[in-house]
């Protein structure tokens, strides 16, 4: 069983920005030997989170964020920033509820994503970065 890992660096702006990384990691796979398997997507860090979603403008830019306001409002009272001295407890909340990583199949040499599905990093910190990505393709 073959292991090919790769990374990405993505720079954001974070506010619950919406990252389209679904041609990234079809490059990934494409540059391994790995045709079946499945491929990992994991962000490094606690305020970002992965997932897949159809990346149109109104989703990506109103929808996802206004329901994570909902769900954790960035100016609720979070203990974290008592700990802390900062201002991103929300970004922690909100990044906890979506997780870090999701796992794809690879069947053929093709991940298993639906016609509109894609692989998207939303950052939820309240500050640019630039993310660590970790691409981990596994199998045959």
């Amino acid at each position: 069983m073959a292991v090919e890992t790769h990374e990405l660096r993505v720079n954001t702006r974070g506010d619950c920005e919406v990252v389209n990384l679904t041609e990234d990691v079809l490059r990934c796979v494409a540059e391994g030997e790995v045709t079946a398997g499945t491929v990992t997507v994991f962000v490094v860090g606690s305020t970002g989170g992965i997932t897949t979603t159809e990346f149109e403008p109104g989703l990506a830019t109103h929808d996802l964020e206004a329901f994570f306001e909902k769900i954790a409002p960035e100016n609720a009272y979070y203990r974290h920033e008592e700990t802390w001295h900062d201002d991103n407890g929300h970004s922690h909340i909100r990044a906890s509820l979506l997780g870090p990583s999701i796992t794809v199949p690879l069947v053929r040499g093709r991940l298993t994503l639906g016609t509109w599905q894609q692989i998207i990093l939303i950052d939820f910190d309240t500050r640019p970065r630039e993310r660590t990505v970790v691409v981990q393709v596994v199998g045959e």
